[in-house]
This record gives structure tokens, sequence and C-alpha cells, in this order.
């Protein structure tokens, strides 16, 4: 999917080029929009799959060790020996 974009930014670009040196001013934009949009769709599905493989490495790590899930969601991290949060409430006098 990511060679499909930008194979298409580059053909996009390159007629924004063409029509720029055509002298066609509003396809020269609508061309140069379209190719930039391409080229950012390439780099959101790049960073998806990144993300994807990440979050897969990530989770085979906390549960591929063969417990149950409800046993290693409560296995012992660095988080695990933090007290829980307190909301202490702070009075302020009226002001006059």
């Amino acid at each position: 999917m990511e060679r499909i974009f930008q194979v298409l930014a580059v053909v996009l670009i390159g007629v924004a080029a063409f029509f720029l040196w055509r002298g066609y001013g509003d396809g020269a934009f609508a061309a140069a929009v379209l190719g930039c949009v391409a080229f950012f769709l390439n780099i959101r599905y790049q960073v998806k799959k990144r993300v994807e493989k990440r979050n897969a490495e990530i989770l085979e790590g906390k549960y591929g060790r063969g417990l149950p899930v409800s046993e290693a969601d409560h296995s012992t991290d660095e988080y695990s020996a933090m007290p829980e949060p307190r909301i202490v409430e702070h009075k302020i006098p009226p002001q006059d």
C-alpha cells in the first residue's frame, strides 16, 4: 500500500510540474495538493504499520510468558508498588 502512494505522489508532483511549465496554474496547484496528500497517506500507513508491530511486540512481551491473562495483568512491574493517588482538597478562604 505504501508503494502505491509513493508512486502516486511522485507522478502527481511530476504532473504538477508539467502543468506549471505549460502555464496551467490551477491544474498545477490541484496536482501538487493531491501529490502532497498521497505523500502524507504514505507516511500514515508506514507509521500505522510500525505502531501495530510495536504493539504486537509489547503484548507478546507482557502476555507471552504463558500466564493466563488475569495473572499477567497483575504481574509485578515498576508501577505495582506505587501507592494509589489521593485527592487532597484545599479550602480557599473567601475574598472580601
